[in-house]
């Protein structure tokens, strides 16, 4: 049985969570591939708002095995807060949550030597969450790191001592002033620990292989998006992690020829979270009425998102690394009442008109060009078929398909689970 992926194709904050709670029913297995608690998935369902970090968000189904792969970075202390916010809303987790035996372990002093990197930084910095991500992912690729497994060793305080001891005298190195008490970090660490040891921890890659020949169904939930890939994204203002398609393969094992369906998710416009190039960004009324109506802040870190017109270039780039197969709509709610919507068709390179992603899109290269649309007053929030739906709004919907030569087989016109539109 062939894999299914679930990809955000801009900065990150598509809606993956919704839809991956849309799609859930039609799956045995969620399964996330990569990040950690830097990523926020927020669901909405009978009245309720649920914001899950690292746990995949099929949780909240009753029949769905939830699985934490190799790729992800797993903060014991963040991860116990969201058990103890299942717990508090009757999820019976432990029944269905399984953790991946080589995903690696966030510290203490990982988030402790985030904070003095980007510290040292100033006005340099990249927009970290500092939340210990890169320097998790650092130790990863250096041989260095703590993985889940490691857990189940008699020695493997003897491997975290190590390790804590040598990132104080990294700390040290990057002479900010950094005001920590590790021994009272260290206290809620090994007390998080301990309720992580109470769940289940395979390996992974055996386990989905075998799923796979039972003919069980899998969904591969991402986190972020595709241009915050490491190799992929507007470097250095990227993640550490593979975002984009490839990162399902190596965050979970899974062979390239046992993937079947890409969804590739985006919103109806463009946000930001942090520093980096941002071409169609707005700094206008437009961009702050898109911030107000989308309640454009990060479910992570709070911050105010970054807002702009859809940038076609950039959406295509991302459909075409990933191989998306079919396309999904978030929050076309949010431009109702926009006389005229704008849509990035191209880009002044220089001086020269292109329709690719070049290296660098700073600001001072690009120039966006932009094609106008008319816009739609009517409120979508309360519309359930696609003939409800005004025609201006089905007019920017085919637009986008013929220009990304895929089908959008799904908008989402609110945050509730039930708002969401089949085409």
């Amino acid at each position: 049985m062939a894999v299914d992926l679930l990809l955000g194709l801009q900065w990150g904050d598509e809606g993956k969570g919704k839809i991956v709670d849309v799609l859930t029913s039609k799956y045995d297995i969620i399964a996330r591939f990569q990040g950690g608690p830097n990523a926020g998935h927020t669901l909405e369902f009978d009245g309720q708002k649920h914001v899950l970090h690292t746990i995949p968000s099929g949780i909240f189904h009753d029949e769905t095995i939830n699985l934490v792969g190799n790729g992800v970075v797993i903060d014991p202390v963040i991860f116990k807060k969201e058990l103890d916010n299942l717990s508090k809303n009757n999820v019976d987790y432990k029944s269905k949550l399984l953790i991946s035996r080589k995903a690696h372990l966030i510290l203490p002093t990982h988030r402790l030597l985030d904070a003095a990197s980007e510290a040292s930084k100033g006005k340099a910095k990249i927009g970290s969450t500092l939340k210990g991500i890169g320097p998790t992912y650092m130790d990863k690729t250096g041989r260095n790191g703590i993985r889940v497994g490691d857990l189940e060793l008699e020695n493997w305080k003897e491997k975290y001592r190590t390790l804590a001891d040598k990132h104080e005298k990294m700390i040290k190195f990057y002479d900010v002033d950094i005001q920590y008490d590790l021994a009272e970090l260290e206290k809620e660490f090994f007390n998080a620990v301990k309720t992580l040891k109470s769940l289940t921890f395979i390996d992974s890659e055996a386990y989905l292989h075998e799923a796979q020949k039972e003919g069980k169904t899998i969904l591969a939930e991402g986190a972020q998006g595709s241009l915050l890939d490491i190799d992929f994204g507007t470097y250095p203002f990227v993640t550490s992690s593979t975002t984009t398609a490839a990162g399902a393969c190596t965050g979970l094992g899974v062979a390239p020829n046992k993937i079947g369906e890409a969804y590739g998710i985006f919103k109806a416009y463009t946000t930001r979270v942090g520093s980096g190039p941002f071409p169609t960004e707005l700094f206008d009324e437009d961009g702050e009425t898109m911030g107000r109506v989308g309640n454009e802040f990060g479910a992570t870190t709070g911050r105010a998102r970054r807002c702009g017109w859809l940038d076609l270039v950039a959406l295509k780039y991302a459909v075409q690394v990933n191989g998306i197969t079919q396309l999904i709509m978030m929050k076309g709610d949010v431009l109702s009442g926009f006389k005229t919507l704008k849509v990035c068709t191209a880009y002044n390179y220089k001086g020269k008109e292109i329709q690719h992603l070049p290296y660098n899109i700073e600001a001072e290269n690009v120039t966006p060009v932009y094609t106008e649309i008319k816009g739609w007053a009517a409120d979508l929030t309360g519309m359930t078929k696609v003939d409800e739906l005004p025609k201006e709004f089905n007019d920017y919907v085919e637009f986008l398909e013929k220009e990304l030569e895929i089908p959008i087989k799904v908008v989402s016109v609110g945050p509730d689970r039930t708002q969401t539109i089949q085409r």
